[in-house]
């Protein structure tokens, strides 16, 4: 049925909420210490928008350059905090499907709203570089989740794409972008409408039918 498999990460793949949280406040009391912390309920609630829209909910008081500029020191001390970090945050089964996925001749891809660097974190600590074939992000380019699931199909000739999510945002953005949304229940959102849901990543498997 389908040709390929697009993935989410926040709330898909990991969950990094608990650690983004101790590495953003750091930056905040950093730069702008009267700016409130976050917790990683806050995070959860935010993840999956662009970095511009959660400065602007975060971030309320500061001026445009002043979000910018700590959203810029927020994401180089989860990256740091990220490459540092030993505890397990990947749900489980999502590393061994994904290989299983791989080894059964089903290409993957990621798209996400993140910084620019955060995939190559993501795949490099989850070990999964070999099996993803292309990935585009917010932070690449400036362009949204429906915009570039669109160009990752064009750049890499996809015909029946899925895309894995945890959102209404991702559902939204599949709709825009004319690709069946798959609903990873088990992340941080929900989702009205969907093509299949699954309670846990290695479901997957099931709902592609490999």
């Amino acid at each position: 049925m389908f040709d390929s498999i697009i993935l989410d990460v926040d709330g898909t793949i990991w969950d990094t909420t608990d650690i983004v949280a101790e590495a953003w406040n750091c930056a905040i009391d950093k730069l702008f210490p009267a700016v409130p912390h976050v917790t990683g309920k806050i995070l959860k609630g935010q993840f999956g928008k662009t970095m511009e829209v959660i400065a602007d909910n975060l971030f309320v008081g500061l001026s445009k350059a002043d979000k910018t500029r700590l959203m810029e020191e927020c994401c180089n001390q989860e990256q740091l905090a990220l490459k540092a970090n030993n505890r397990n945050i990947t749900y489980e089964g999502v590393v061994e499907t994904i290989r299983e996925l791989f080894a059964a001749g089903m290409p993957l891809f990621i798209v996400s709203n993140c910084q620019k660097g955060y995939i190559e974190v993501v795949i490099a600590k989850n070990q999964i570089t070999q099996y993803i074939t292309d990935f585009e992000c917010y932070g690449n380019n400036g362009k949204g989740k429906a915009e570039n699931i669109k160009l990752l199909c064009e750049r890499n000739g996809l015909h029946n794409p899925v895309y894995v999510g945890d959102t209404q945002g991702d559902a939204d953005a599949c709709r825009e972008a004319g690709v069946p949304f798959i609903w990873a229940a088990y992340g941080f959102g929900t989702a009205a409408q969907y093509f299949a849901r699954i309670d846990s990543f290695k479901e997957l498997k099931n709902v592609i039918h490999l």
